[in-house]
């Protein structure tokens, strides 16, 4: 088990709280009941943990409980680029979050595409949510001009030859049409630079606005461009399932 920090331990029933997983008396009542662990040990009333450093699980799925990680969904406007610094001094998604504590984005949105972008500290959880290798799917809203022949919606689905390799998309399909412009739903398992554009360049499929809106289980809502909150603990435990974590321990 590992030590407690005197200066940071806080009785289990509270941390439990301010984690989002019920009233104080709802987690006393999860303790009681023998259901909540730290570090693998059942964890009695009254009992402490440092949850910087500690693992704390209820049913065997841990909770999201180190305050010094910091997980953030924010949605992006165009115009905006996904880096920490630009050497051109154009606008940057770190303008649009707090500076305190320190965030990073995970993968990228190119500049003229919008919507949902997480950023975060946690650098196990972002390494994984970018790496294609563990397959996240992201789903992507597109506006095109013309309708959506079915052909080149067949051939996203099949798959495209583009410079950096073949990409295929997991499903496509017509959201609605409103005079000359469609609305498609894309989802990919990868994150290439600027794929879902050249896919449907690939296709002759006409874009004229891209906007992602649901990385793996996190959806963005209806957030504003531009406005960015907190995950939910809820939230956070779903990204730790679809990347295959048990949770962090400390911040990077």
């Amino acid at each position: 088990m590992s030590p407690i920090d005197a200066d940071r331990a806080e009785r289990v029933q509270k941390v439990l709280a301010a984690a989002g997983i019920g009233s104080r008396r709802a987690c006393e009542e999860l303790i009681a009941a023998g259901r909540v662990c730290v570090d693998g040990e059942l964890v009695i009333l009254g009992g402490k943990a440092d949850p910087t450093t500690q693992v704390i699980t209820v049913d065997g799925e841990r909770i999201h409980t180190n305050p010094l990680l910091v997980y953030l969904l924010l949605n992006k406007p165009t115009g905006v680029v996904t880096t920490v610094t630009d050497p051109q001094g154009r606008p940057t998604v770190m303008d649009l979050v707090p500076s305190a504590p320190r965030v990073y984005p995970v993968g990228r949105l190119d500049r003229d595409t919008e919507g949902l972008l997480v950023l975060t500290n946690d650098g196990e959880l972002a390494n994984r949510l970018a790496h294609p290798s563990y397959e996240v799917e992201k789903t992507y809203v597109a506006q095109i001009r013309g309708p959506a022949k079915r052909r080149s919606l067949r051939t996203l689905l099949e798959g495209v030859d583009l410079e950096d390799g073949p990409a295929r998309a997991r499903s496509v399909r017509e959201l609605g049409a409103a005079g000359d412009r469609t609305l498609i739903e894309i989802v990919l398992a990868e994150g290439r630079k600027r794929e879902v554009r050249r896919m449907l360049q690939a296709v002759g499929l006409p874009l004229e606005r891209l906007a992602r809106v649901r990385i793996g289980p996190l959806h963005l809502g209806d957030i504003a461009p531009g406005k960015s909150r907190p995950l939910t603990g809820a939230e956070v435990r779903a990204l730790y399932g679809a990347v295959g974590l048990s949770g962090p321990r400390t911040a990077a």
